[in-house]
């Protein structure tokens, strides 16, 4: 449930077909579709990014009586990214997740409104605490593109740090069809939801009776950044 983040989900670059963008380079479904430059992984400018909420997600999981471990997601979050490929330790993210953007995809809403259960005052208590927020704090490189991101979670009306296991999947400084710095991150981390004061369901010592307190945290993101310089 992050945000958070992020700061993202989670946090694979790829080339995007624009949505309703048809009979362009970037749309090989076409008879006269043109080939598509490939992404360059260098010289990607330091600077301001913003996600781009097309091509991120952000997904849970929570073990569920032991059998499963059941997914949602929520649809409604934004991030803002200061990167510095020459120094990733000194770039820093934040995020904020609408909570009421909650998804389960329960398949029968007619007989039971599950999103409307777990924003209820029980679970998420979405009247009370209606966003999630996260804001790094440091960031540690641990290879050549994975990176520890350390900051605190603002969930349920309480603030806890969290750490972010992200790979950085690379970007290119620009390109004819998408003319801004494009970077993609993929990013985990896991939270006890007791800790945020969500307890409701959890199993007792010793039993798999119920939905875990741990809570599995999954985002893809990509974002756009300055625009590309003409040589």
């Amino acid at each position: 449930m992050l945000n958070k983040f992020l700061v993202a989900g989670a946090f694979m670059l790829v080339l995007v077909t624009w949505p309703g963008r048809q009979g362009t380079a970037a749309d090989p479904s076409h008879d006269n579709a043109k080939p598509v430059p490939p992404a360059a992984t260098t010289n990607v400018p330091a600077g301001a990014y913003t996600l781009d909420r097309t091509h991120a997600s952000l997904i849970f999981r929570v073990n569920h009586l032991g059998f499963s471990n059941y997914t949602a997601r929520f649809k409604r979050f934004d991030a803002k990214l200061q990167f510095d490929p020459a120094n990733l330790a000194a770039s820093k993210v934040t995020a904020s997740v609408d909570v009421d953007s909650l998804e389960t995809d329960f398949p029968d809403p007619a007989r039971l409104d599950f999103n409307a259960v777990l924003k209820g005052a029980a679970w998420l208590d979405v009247a009370q605490f209606p966003r999630m927020e996260f804001a790094s704090s440091h960031i540690d490189v641990t290879g050549v593109n994975t990176l520890r991101i350390h900051g605190d979670l603002t969930l349920h009306g309480v603030t806890r740090p969290i750490v972010l296991e992200a790979t950085f999947n690379g970007g290119y400084a620009g390109h004819p069809m998408d003319p801004n710095a494009r970077i993609g991150f993929s990013a985990q981390a896991t939270l006890k939801r007791s800790e945020f004061g969500i307890a409701y369901g959890i199993p007792a010592p010793g039993t798999t009776m119920g939905v875990s307190d741990e809570v599995a945290v999954v985002i893809e993101a990509e974002f756009t950044g300055p625009p590309l310089v003409p040589r």
